[in-house]
């Protein structure tokens, strides 16, 4: 047989009109990710995107790969169906932050407390953008939109926050606008052997437009952006002039370089196997303050997929001879009396 070509960017564009708002930061999400697919070297067929409700949900349409449009909150748990089936492929699950941490908050947690071999990109706009602009779990309290015109009166999640508290064993941030850093965090997710999840700033400019300008914007987003390198000392600012040290009581605490004893500045370790020292890199003020963006963790843990693997088929009738990939009427008939007819059964009345 001829060698297959290699894949190129334009191999996973479908035929679909890309509908977004004019503006908005999903086109360039969806152009790092069809940029990055080519060099992961997983052939189209064997790779797979479930969304679930939201803007950010229409994103298996624009891919030429496997994928599936579900229903709200609940990708994670069909992507977790899939893996488990089939360990093959490469599962994605492209979801919001209403979609994933509203109605599908508990599966979520749960697809990360299992270390399911997928990769979550959660694109955090703040705001409810498909049903037109109310408050989402990640909204800043005070914030006023059409569900609340006096204010979010609610303390929001941080994703990055939960996926640590949920013990996840790949956790990233970063920024719709900075392709290349983008393309870095989901490279390392994509190879990650585990549950991944990357939490994406993405403005929404219709609703909630320039709530990350200040990460953005040139000239003051250094002065705000923490890029987070394993094994560099944790500095950001012009020059790198200020750092990140551990207070007495374990906290982070934010310092002049210049005055900081050299030994007390923190260096990042991905690696940590304890989720602490990551887990107080996500509690850093965001707004309008210090906001670390990179890879907060990743470590090796047998994933979900090997503890529990799939199940064998049940056995076929005595005498039978069914192949499995047998397409003959008889012969799927029999197939599945025997799966309806194994294990434990009851009858009631």
């Amino acid at each position: 047989m001829p060698e297959a070509l290699p894949l190129r960017p334009a191999d996973f564009r479908s035929d679909q009109q890309v509908r977004w708002c004019p503006g908005c930061g999903d086109y360039a999400i969806l152009a790092a990710v069809q940029s990055l697919l080519p060099e992961l070297g997983v052939p189209r067929e064997r790779t797979v995107f479930v969304s679930g409700i939201g803007c950010s949900s229409r994103f298996p349409y624009y891919l030429d790969t496997y994928g599936m449009h579900s229903i709200h909150g609940r990708a994670p748990a069909i992507a977790t169906g899939l893996a488990l089936t089939r360990p093959d492929l490469s599962v994605w699950v492209v979801t919001g932050d209403g979609d994933a941490l509203s109605i599908g908050g508990n599966h979520l947690v749960h697809a990360l407390r299992r270390n399911v071999d997928i990769t979550v990109l959660l694109f955090n706009n703040r705001i409810y953008g498909l049903t037109k602009g109310q408050f989402s779990p990640t909204s800043e309290t005070g914030k006023v939109t059409r569900s609340s015109p006096s204010g979010s009166p609610g303390a929001p999640f941080d994703p990055v926050s939960l996926a640590l508290g949920a013990e996840a064993t790949f956790v990233a941030r970063s920024i719709d606008a900075d392709r290349e850093h983008l393309r870095a965090v989901l490279r390392a997710a994509a190879t990650h052997r585990g549950a991944a999840l990357v939490e994406i700033y993405q403005n929404c400019n219709i609703f909630n437009d320039g709530t990350f300008d200040h990460l953005k914007q040139p000239g003051i987003r250094d002065e705000h952006l923490i890029r987070l390198e394993h094994g560099a000392p944790v500095t950001f600012g012009a020059g790198g002039a200020r750092c990140l040290t551990r207070t007495a009581d374990g906290d982070l605490a934010v310092e002049p370089t210049a005055g900081a004893d050299p030994a007390a500045i923190v260096r990042h370790d991905v690696h940590r196997v304890n989720p602490a020292y990551a887990f107080a890199l996500s509690r850093l003020p965001h707004d309008g303050g210090p906001t670390p963006i990179g890879v907060f963790r990743a470590v090796s843990r047998t994933p979900f997929n090997d503890a529990y693997p799939p199940p064998a088929p049940p056995p076929l009738p005595a005498g039978g001879t069914v192949s499995p990939g047998g397409t003959d009427p008889a012969a799927r008939r029999d197939r599945l009396a025997a799966r309806l007819g194994a294990g434990e059964r009851w009858t009631i009345g």
